[in-house]
């Protein structure tokens, strides 16, 4: 007996000795606040529900995740303090950012610290280009591209609505003048040349002097390289003023706000997305606990779910959250997720990126012919 109690001892004092694994950190950072605070809520929500999931499933390499949340607010500068206080926390990885202006001076941030970045949703094509040519292979994203994104409205247009007189839009943004150039960029190579190309400030309220200049040319289509909120304002100001020209714009209008914000007069309004994931048939349980949690996994929700989830099962395949490790990883494999099968090329895009084009119709988005 005593020899069974000087066992128990013992076990019971090297089990004290051994430190608990401690949690690691993964990040999600995007605008939390401000203007842009549904598209936060969609990263988010994505990224919390696939902590969930996955600490449920036994975690990251036998480790629970825990979450930590960065607000950006869309600000560049705010990004590169988020992406600071995320290295001082020590996060292993980093869902996010939301708006290319703010992935894009993140990186070099991340870069440094060795944090793997993943972006659920920033299409700037300079967040992998640049990131690659400055050597930084540990740059991801789950969405498509810009240059993918502007071929796909500027040929609709073509397609549809060839001998319309277009005017192009921006907000002067890495994404909305990004996505705006690439759709020129379409549009001339196809032989259209744009009416108009103008820039407005995205805090802008009122926009009458753009519309004028529109109703002056006789504009039929509004290409709007900006966001949801400045994009309400200008299709509601311009049917008050009598211009009826159709607006077309990207992914950045997929949020039930910008029908909040403008009314009836975004009915008619078309845009492009990837196919949503959200209406897939095999994501139907999981979109089900996301509404039976009151929240409807929108936009970029379930872009956000499969960012954390390819990393914590490349992390798991690496046995490792070495960025470099993961990186490997992720570009070597095939992960089966919510937005379909992930394979990325070595700029960290994603192979073989669909765009669909949407109207919105009383409140919602619905797909329509390409």
């Amino acid at each position: 007996m005593k020899r069974t109690y000087g066992a128990l001892a013992v076990a019971a004092i090297a089990m004290m000795a051994t430190p608990a694994l401690a949690q690691l950190k993964i990040g999600s950072a995007g605008p939390m606040t401000g203007q842009y605070a549904a598209f936060g809520e969609q990263l988010r929500r994505g990224a919390t529900m696939a902590v969930e999931d996955i600490n449920a499933a036994g975690g990251v390499n036998g480790q629970k995740l825990e979450l930590v949340i960065g607000d950006d607010a869309c600000d560049p500068k705010q990004a590169t303090a988020v992406a600071n206080k995320m290295v001082s926390d020590k996060v292993v990885a980093v869902a996010g950012h939301f708006c290319s202006g703010s992935s894009i001076p993140a990186a070099d941030i991340y870069k440094e610290a060795k944090i793997l970045q993943i972006s659920p949703a920033s299409t700037n094509p300079k967040l992998t280009d640049d990131a690659f040519a400055k050597g930084n292979t540990t740059v991801f994203r789950t969405c498509g591209r810009d240059d993918v994104q502007g071929l796909t409205v500027g040929n609709y247009i073509l397609k549809h609505k060839k001998g319309a007189k277009v005017a192009i839009l921006h907000d002067k943004s890495a994404y909305g003048k990004g996505v705006a150039d690439e759709t020129k960029k379409a549009l001339n190579k196809g032989g259209l040349r744009e009416a108009m190309y103008e820039a407005y400030n995205e805090t802008d309220k009122d926009f009458t002097a753009i519309i004028n200049k529109m109703k002056q040319a006789k504009i039929d289509i509004i290409v709007l390289g900006g966001y949801h909120t400045a994009g309400a304002l200008i299709i509601k100001q311009s049917r008050e003023q009598g211009l009826g020209a159709q607006m077309m714009g990207f992914d950045s209008l997929e949020t039930a706000e910008f029908a909040q914000l403008g009314g009836a007069a975004t009915n008619g309004v078309l845009m492009s997305f990837p196919p949503k994931a959200e209406d897939d048939p095999k994501n139907a349980a999981l979109v089900k606990k996301f509404r039976d949690a009151k929240y409807n996994p929108e936009g970029y929700t379930l872009f956000s779910y499969a960012a954390v989830k390819a990393w914590a099962d490349a992390a798991n395949k690496a046995k490792s959250t070495d960025a470099a490790a993961v990186a490997a990883a992720l570009r070597s494999g095939k992960y089966d997720s919510a937005v379909g099968v992930l394979e990325f090329d070595q700029k960290g895009d994603i192979k073989n990126p669909v765009y669909d084009i949407y109207v919105w119709k009383d409140g919602k988005s619905y797909p329509t012919m390409k």
